[in-house]
């Protein structure tokens, strides 16, 4: 029990029952019976990709759509509760940093949001699409590139754009036809891409499933890892020794649903054990678990966006943390909320609920602690607030299955059992 005042954009006194704040001039909200939080930070964010069942169909979709696809989705980000994320890479080039401008203009509703680059990637890998009979650049949703002086311009024309980080494909990918566990990127091309960030003042992010590339993402400062599934022990000692400079945000949702979420599309069980994600599940829950004993921040988020795991339903990684990392429910909380705030570079300005934060705050119907799984309900999200300013209230009843958008909507390329499956999920 307690109360929080808030003025303009930041909080300005927190008391706990039975000391009370002034609320003269003031509106009050009664939040008696309901759970007050900060708002939460998406980690590993892809606001472009489309909940659809491929790859491809990522780029099929033309700018303009794409554009209002993201603008969309990042309201329903905020819809559910995370005022913060972090983009993991725009499926092309200026979406991000074009979707980041708008929003803190006041022209959209959506988190506060640090926008990525595409990803940079390397003939043959992930976010390669480009065929042997057809070598367009725009049918591929990364940057691909062959050579340190390639990895050099991309970089640059990134930063040109105004992105706040550069993200780069370190490891393979199962579904793409790369094996997890290959590093295509040669040591020189890693060297150059944290050159160019440093001397810019930009930070990086890695897709980094492979242990190699897990490696090389602390040997040259690339802050934020994703996945590092296949960390060994080697691996494992180098990001403990230097955990105050990285953030691992492993998108662990995206292994469980690939393995038990998506026959509709074609990824039976079996399927996904044949290609590999079964045993990447195994093997990056126990080498999370030693992350976690070990202290290394492991923040919630990650490739939703998928017609199996579509956006809005990103919370189900809090109760993943819980099953498959061995966190506390309480824990799960903190890595959203107060590891949220470092990665978005305001430890001392968001995820907690103190005085002299920016005012974002979360109020849900339940206790979190007890259930995790309210945080995917979009009626149990009763109040949102950012900067201080109410986006959604509590006096409006919204519907369980809100945050999917089932009606098609928002994809005018929706392809055949995308439907079927939202409806599984709700």
């Amino acid at each position: 029990m307690g109360d929080v005042l808030v003025e303009g954009k930041r909080i300005v006194e927190v008391a706990r029952a039975p000391q009370k704040v002034s609320t003269d001039d003031a509106r009050v909200i009664e939040g008696r019976g309901r759970f007050l939080m900060p708002g939460m930070t998406e980690a590993h964010t892809h606001f472009s990709w489309n909940d659809q069942p491929s790859l491809a169909a990522i780029q099929f979709m033309p700018p303009e759509e794409h554009m209002l696809w993201c603008v969309r989705v990042a309201k329903r980000y905020l819809d559910m509760g995370w005022t913060s994320a972090i983009g993991a890479a725009a499926a092309k080039p200026r979406l991000d940093v074009v979707l980041r401008n708008a929003i803190d203009a006041g022209e959209f509703p959506g988190p506060r949001y640090l926008a990525g680059s595409q990803e940079i990637t390397t003939i043959g890998a992930l976010g390669d699409n480009t065929l042997p009979h057809m070598q367009f650049e725009e049918l591929s949703f990364g940057s691909v590139c062959s050579g340190p002086e390639e990895i050099r311009k991309s970089a640059r024309t990134f930063i040109k754009y105004g992105v706040d980080h550069l993200k780069i494909n370190l490891s393979g990918e199962y579904i793409a036809g790369l094996p997890a566990e290959m590093s295509p990127f040669a040591e020189d091309e890693v060297a150059m891409l944290a050159q160019e960030a440093k001397r810019y003042g930009k930070r990086m992010a890695a897709h980094a499933r492979s242990s190699e590339s897990v490696k090389q993402c602390v040997r040259h400062g690339i802050e934020m890892v994703y996945h590092a599934s296949f960390a060994d022990a080697e691996a494992l000692d180098m990001l403990e020794a230097a955990k105050d400079k990285h953030f691992v945000a492993p998108g662990i949702g995206w292994l469980i649903r690939t393995t038990y979420n998506a026959a509709e599309y074609g990824i039976t069980e079996a399927v996904a054990t044949q290609m590999g994600y079964k045993r990447e599940l195994e093997i990056a829950s126990a080498s999370l678990r030693e992350m976690h004993k070990r202290g290394i921040r492991i923040l919630p988020g990650g490739d939703y966006g998928f017609a199996w795991m579509p956006h809005g339903t990103n919370a189900n990684d809090l109760q993943y943390f819980v099953d498959y990392i061995g966190m506390t429910p309480k824990e799960a909380l903190l890595a959203a909320t107060q590891l949220g705030g470092q990665i978005m570079q305001k430890p001392d300005e968001l995820g907690q609920l103190k005085a002299g934060y920016l005012a974002d705050i979360v109020l849900v119907d339940g206790d979190p602690l007890k259930n995790l799984v309210l945080l995917t309900d979009p009626a149990k999200i009763q109040l949102v607030m950012k900067d201080g300013v109410i986006h959604k209230d509590c006096a409006t009843p919204v519907p369980s299955d809100a945050a999917l958008h089932r009606n098609g909507a928002d994809s005018p390329l929706r392809e055949q059992g995308v439907s079927e499956a939202l409806a599984e999920l709700t």
